[in-house]
């Protein structure tokens, strides 16, 4: 069975093509379906193009109740597609030495899978939408919220001293409504992903901290505002790599008091004999996943990857070993500073040796 379309939030990750391109085709929110490509990655549109959101909206492989959200929130579409743009710069950053690196080739198969790789893109897709979100309220690009509700503080003066904090709470919110209600589910893939929905959300939850400013004579914190703001991004996606690393692989069992199916990892020897449920900050997966050696369904394996033959080769390179080639990089070098004001810099080149995987 297929996970409900509402529950299945990391779906809405990773953009088809890299950031630099004109274009950009996204997975929907089921998960299984490919969005039609439209105009790169900008900005809100202008109040001019008041109506673009709408198009955008339309666009969008979303339920009809998600749609219709979509277009009762100018704003949304474009920070749908900045959710997509961070959730997979982070996922390729975080497994850039490891042989899934995150490729955009095979994921629709992957995403049908129970893998621990499955499980990270839901959670960063899920923390990328929660990040986007609160950061396009604090940034004046949604027309339904603005800055975080600190006590004391409102949105006009959070906007003329520069410490409107993100509004967490409103995206916390506003997606419980976007993903609809919780329901109980005798499926397990699809419990299993709405946990890791979760645990991306609560990883952005973990790094919300109070930032304060100080306004009093000659920099003394006589007067002092604080707001909240969320910690950058590649710090959540560091947690979420912690958790992929320490996933737990689940089974199912019926919670008869409750009548609904409950996650549950398998007793480990010298343990529970009935094993324990996994923990709210744990990723979970049902499946183990394949070497992503060689070229499959889900990636398009490791040959010809760079590499670094004292950390990664020897694992990356699944044995085959590794070529070894020599090429000249130019660089800036002997920079000074000139009056006024401008850095002038020569032009250097050095000698470096690249390794790449054999096929």
């Amino acid at each position: 069975m297929r996970p409900a379309p509402a529950l299945a939030l990391a779906a809405l990750c990773l953009l088809a093509l890299p950031a630099a391109a004109a274009a950009a085709t996204y997975f929907g929110l089921t998960g299984r379906d490919v969005l039609t490509p439209f105009p790169g990655l900008g900005t809100a549109a202008a109040p001019a193009q008041a109506g673009a959101h709408l198009k955008q909206c339309d666009l969008l492989k979303l339920s009809r109740r998600q749609k219709q959200l979509c277009r009762r929130e100018p704003g949304l579409a474009e920070t749908l597609r900045d959710a997509a743009h961070l959730g997979l710069l982070e996922c390729q950053f975080q497994f850039r030495q490891e042989r899934w690196n995150c490729s955009l080739e095979g994921r629709t198969g992957l995403l049908q899978r129970g893998f621990k790789e499955t499980a990270f893109l839901y959670a960063v897709s899920a923390a990328a939408l929660t990040h986007a979100l609160a950061r396009a309220c604090s940034a004046g690009r949604m027309e339904r919220c603005t800055c975080d509700d600190s006590p004391g503080l409102e949105s006009r003066q959070a906007w003329q001293w520069g410490v409107c904090g993100d509004n967490l709470k409103y995206s916390t919110k506003f997606l419980s409504n976007f993903l609809g209600p919780k329901r109980g589910s005798k499926d397990l893939r699809a419990r299993a992903d709405a946990h890791n929905t979760h645990v991306g959300i609560k990883a952005v939850k973990s790094g919300l901290r109070t930032t304060c400013k100080c306004h009093g004579v000659s920099g003394s914190c006589a007067v002092r505002t604080c707001w909240k703001q969320l910690s950058p991004f590649r710090e959540t996606g560091q947690v979420l790599k912690l958790r992929y690393d320490t996933a737990v692989k689940v089974s199912s069992a019926t919670n008869e008091a409750l009548g609904r199916l409950e996650l549950w990892a398998p007793a480990k020897p010298g343990g529970p004999a009935k094993g324990l449920a996994p923990r709210p900050g744990d990723l979970v997966y049902m499946e183990d996943s394949p070497s992503f050696c060689r070229p499959s369904k889900y990636s398009p394996g490791t040959a010809g990857r760079v590499c670094s033959r004292d950390a990664s080769c020897s694992s990356l390179c699944c044995g085959r070993g590794y070529d070894t080639q020599s090429r000249m990089v130019a660089f800036s070098c002997h920079c000074q500073v000139q009056w006024c004001c401008y850095v002038e810099c020569q032009q250097c080149a050095q000698q470096e040796l690249v390794y790449t995987c054999k096929r």
